[in-house]
């Protein structure tokens, strides 16, 4: 019935400055910047070859008083995270440790994007 996850919204303060974030540093692609009423520009991105995207969410768009930053829920897989760590290091990428291996036998670490939503990284 289901066939798979469409998108998961995190929260960021500048929809422009994420979008170049996410891009330009992790590497995504734009799949959807679409202005749909002055106050609600609807921006998604994904990883090169996945289906789930994600949404790049403003406060303004809930009443709860969400904000940026905090734990996302959104793991992200690498083939080699030695070399992603490297890469994602040296273009300014804040990790909250180098990847170390996690008690069901995969290694992983966790990253923040510029507004503190954090992900976690793990090796394939």
């Amino acid at each position: 019935m289901i066939a798979y996850v469409h998108s998961a919204t995190i929260i960021v303060s500048d929809q422009e400055k994420a979008l170049d974030f996410y891009v330009n540093t992790l590497g995504f692609e734009k799949v959807f910047d679409n202005q749909l009423d002055p106050n609600m520009r609807f921006v998604t991105v994904v990883p090169p070859g996945a289906q789930t995207q994600v949404a790049l969410g403003l406060p303004s768009w809930y009443e709860d008083g969400r904000k940026p930053g905090g734990y996302t829920g959104i793991s992200l897989i690498t083939r080699d995270i030695d070399e992603a760590y490297k890469t994602l290091t040296e273009r300014g990428v804040t990790f909250t440790k180098p990847p170390e291996m996690m008690p069901w036998g995969q290694r992983a670490t966790w990253f923040s994007d510029p507004d503190g939503n954090e992900f976690f990284l793990v090796e394939e």
